[in-house]
């Protein structure tokens, strides 16, 4: 059992409320077709190819055009605060389903924001997040895996 299990940290109250609270921040992209049983997602978005753990059922999501709300949890010391510098949005997929970037923060909440690093990201975190505000830049890193929910 892991520290935020026994604190009562949770990042949902349910997988559909949380599609509903995010979907504005739904990334647009390609689902691609899956295995028949397969819990991930095949999704071609911002020129990369994200595999994502199905929230919403296996029948949600449909191949094609698609919007899904991605979302990560930041590893322990996995964000950082950018002050002055370039400020480019970037994502770079790291092993079979997380990802690192850089990027400006479009919401914030207690324990997450999202970011728009050539996709939005939904990210959440367990422990407590540096002071990031809307509009601040902030390079990231996430555990696997991703997760993929379609909007209501």
């Amino acid at each position: 059992m892991t520290d935020a299990v026994r604190a009562g940290v949770t990042l949902e109250t349910s997988e559909r409320d949380f599609a509903a609270r995010y979907a504005e921040f739904a990334a647009q992209g390609t689902l691609y077709p899956s295995r028949e049983g397969s819990p991930l997602l095949e999704f071609g978005v911002a020129g990369r190819v994200l595999y994502l753990f199905d929230r919403s059922g296996p029948y949600a999501a449909q191949p094609g055009p698609a919007r899904l709300v991605v979302h990560g949890v930041v590893e322990d010391g996995g964000l950082h605060r950018l002050d002055g510098g370039e400020h480019q949005e970037q994502v770079q997929t790291l092993g079979v389903s997380g990802v690192e970037g850089r990027g400006r923060v479009l919401a914030v909440w207690r324990q997450g924001f999202v970011v728009q690093a050539r996709l939005p990201l939904v990210l959440g975190s367990f422990t407590p997040l540096p002071d990031v505000q809307v509009g601040d830049w902030v390079a990231f890193r996430t555990m696997p895996p991703l997760h993929g929910f379609v909007p209501v």
